[in-house]
């Protein structure tokens, strides 16, 4: 920590400061506080920052020495370990005993010549305790890899000659603000199968980088048994999933994110762990409790997976040294942090609604979970300054996305989660004519005004088997056969038209960021339904079908186009960077809202039939040309707007204070349009 750095006191000052309605909890506050702090000097010594300690991944695991190899692991409740591997026929055997290690209590090491293991063997760890014993994967492997004919997974030694030769070692992420697309890798090929590190990085970065998002969110690269966790059960933290190729193939992959000028975070999982045993770390040493807390409380009873025990100095050194671990070996440029809420609360936020500051403070709260995140933010922050960390939470808790020194938490940003959720109940259970103007305009503009926020209309959950896409939702099987640019069925029509409206509004008052999920921007048809015994194990629907974006007779491509116009548009005129939408207008009966922001002039018009001319929408006093509009044939459009048109805005007497500058426009039905002040 900087010598100059604010002490508590004055972090909670800055942090109610910010929000008054935190002064009643200042209590709370401190020992909040007072635990990050505790936690802190559990892992470090005195006038030592988190980055000049935290690095047990450089001493756990598998390492190549000058002397040969070491493997350490933490075990204190084992009576013995035995590493098994190829190398031994995977018996049990006297020179392959790992002994206590003299200088940590619970750890246990073996050191072998250099000739005893070679690269790409099989090994695990037989672990003995009172009453019993198991076989383990060491849970600081850093590759695992699956047998395709028994399905038996193990660790393997990996160490490649010659190394991954980074080719973009001075990549500089883009700045503010954060256009992400989430990406899957294994569901983002066009065949019905795993798609890999390398297809993804030479068919679909490029792809990416053309429609203009620079960031891309990476999910399940933690390995994981069960594909069809999507990434979120994870076994083994360190290791990247091997379904979709090695980790030079992972590190080719950032590398050539980084070439294409785009930043790449992941998902990382530090919320829960897979309840599997022999491939995860449940039960690891025979204690239910080693990573985990003992009990109830260390079993996630919707998830059916392990709960960590944040309060252990040996946990925090896991996770955090993970942390660093993916920063530094496969470069990421931060993180996404799954599952936030969950880690925060005891019953883990599950079908609770957060109503008051009272839900953030007291028992339900898990502070130690909270001095984790905080701490993680330290250390990510201190290795990589510029690197990027988001909270998905969906409770609102005061200060997640506030620095350090302000008495947050930490992240640079949290998901606006509330967003998607609207959408999907208003295209659901609200007919067209009675969308509420008003409520909508609060639900896409209700987040904390000082912590940085990323809006999106729908993400990886909502394209899950059991829930549908929005485009999906709206125009349902009228998409099997009624896509074809020529064809004028009503239905995917009024999809189509509110497909982009939807995008544009959630971006246009989005706070510092966007997120699309992978093919949503074309309008993906179905849903994403990973190979299962319910399917017969089929991939029809865990990829990406490209083709239908590039097909010039289909209407997918027609839906890029507009994804594409509207990320240049924040490209080119930078409204992203005024960091409030300014609410000019709004009709609840003629279903029109209009706002300003960044000096650009949004209008929005849902009404699903009538047409308005001559609308009269408060605009700042000036001549102004319309830059965009849904409703352009190139975009799948009726055209029924002069493309470039210009606009004075009218009863602007500067004598006459009663007159408010007003746009006269043409509103089609179900058509949204943005101005800029001309020249």
């Amino acid at each position: 920590m900087s010598v100059s750095a604010p002490d508590n006191k004055q972090r909670i000052q800055r942090l109610v400061t910010i929000d008054p309605w935190l002064q009643p909890y200042r209590k709370n506050l401190e020992t909040r506080q007072r635990t990050l702090q505790q936690r802190r000097a559990a892992l470090t010594a005195p006038d030592q920052s988190l980055d000049q300690t935290v690095d047990a991944h450089r001493y756990f695991g598998l390492q190549r020495t000058p002397q040969g190899w070491c493997l350490r692991e933490w075990a204190p409740n084992a009576t013995a370990v035995n590493l098994i591997g190829e190398f031994n026929r995977w018996e049990v055997g006297r020179d392959w005993c790992l002994q206590p290690a003299a200088d940590h209590e619970g750890v246990w090491e073996i050191e072998l010549p250099a000739d005893r293991l070679a690269h790409a063997m099989l090994y695990r760890l037989r672990i003995h305790w009172p009453g019993g014993s198991g076989d383990r994967i060491p849970a600081y492997a850093r590759r695992v890899v699956q047998d395709p004919e028994t399905l038996i997974f193990n660790a393997q030694v990996w160490h490649p000659d010659p190394s991954y030769a980074w080719r973009h070692a001075d990549f500089d992420p883009p700045t503010d603000p954060i256009l992400i697309y989430e990406a899957h890798v294994g569901m983002a090929q066009e065949k019905e199968g795993i798609g890999t590190y390398r297809e993804f990085a030479d068919r679909v970065l490029p792809r990416i980088a053309a429609a203009g998002y620079n960031t891309v969110q990476l999910m399940a690269v933690q390995e994981h048994p069960y594909y069809g966790s999507f990434g979120y059960q994870v076994s083994s933290f360190y290791a990247a999933a091997s379904r979709f190729g090695t980790p030079e193939d992972l590190k080719y992959l950032v590398d050539g994110a980084h070439g294409l000028g785009l930043r790449i975070i992941m998902d990382l999982v530090h919320s829960h762990s897979v309840s599997n045993e022999v491939e995860g770390l449940s039960r690891f040493d025979g204690t239910p409790y080693l990573y985990f807390h003992d009990g109830p409380r260390g079993h996630h009873h919707a998830w059916d997976s392990r709960c960590f025990d944040y309060a252990k100095v040996p946990v925090l050194d896991f996770l955090l040294s993970n942390c660093r671990y993916w920063l530094e070996e496969y470069r990421f440029d931060g993180f996404r942090f799954d599952g936030v809420t969950s880690m925060l609360y005891r019953d883990h936020g599950l079908e609770k609604a957060f109503t008051c500051y009272d839900d953030y403070f007291g028992p339900n709260v898990d502070e130690d979970a909270v001095a984790y995140l905080a701490l993680a933010n330290e250390l990510v922050h201190e290795l990589r300054p510029a690197a990027v960390t988001i909270a998905e939470d969906i409770s609102g808790l005061p200060g997640l996305a506030l620095p350090l020194d302000d008495g947050g938490v930490g992240f640079d940003y949290r998901f606006a989660m509330g967003v998607p959720d609207y959408w999907i109940r208003l295209t659901k259970d609200t007919p067209d004519e009675k969308w509420p103007m008003g409520t909508l305009w609060h639900e896409l503009t209700n987040r904390r005004a000082a912590e940085k926020s990323i809006s999106y209309a729908e993400c990886h959950d909502q394209a899950l088997v059991g829930d549908k896409t929005l485009i999906f939702r709206m125009a349902d099987a009228a998409m099997y056969h009624h896509m074809h640019r020529d064809d004028t069925d009503s239905a995917v029509d009024r999809a189509m038209a509110l497909h982009k409206m939807i995008r544009l509004l959630t971006l246009a008052t989005a706070g510092h960021g966007y997120l699309n999920f992978m093919g949503n921007e074309f309008g993906h048809p179905e849903w994403i339904d990973f190979p299962r015994p319910e399917n017969q194990w089929s991939y029809r629907y865990a990829r990406r079908q490209w083709h239908l974006a590039d097909h010039p007779d289909l209407k997918y491509g027609l839906l890029a186009a507009f994804d594409r116009a509207m990320l240049m548009l924040v490209r080119q005129s930078g409204f992203m960077q005024a960091p409030w939408a300014n609410h000019l207008f709004e009709h609840a009966d003629h279903k029109v809202m209009a706002f300003e922001r960044g000096g650009l002039i949004f209008v929005f018009h849902f009404d699903p039939v009538n047409s308005r001319p001559d609308y009269r929408v408060p605009a700042p006093a000036g001549k102004y040309r319309m830059i965009l509009d849904t409703d352009d044939t190139a975009f799948g459009g009726h055209g029924r707007l002069a493309p470039r048109q210009e606009h004075f805005t009218l009863g602007d007497n500067p004598d006459d204070a009663r007159t408010t500058p007003r746009l006269s426009l043409y509103l089609p039905s179900r058509t949204a349009l943005v101005l800029s002040k001309a020249d």
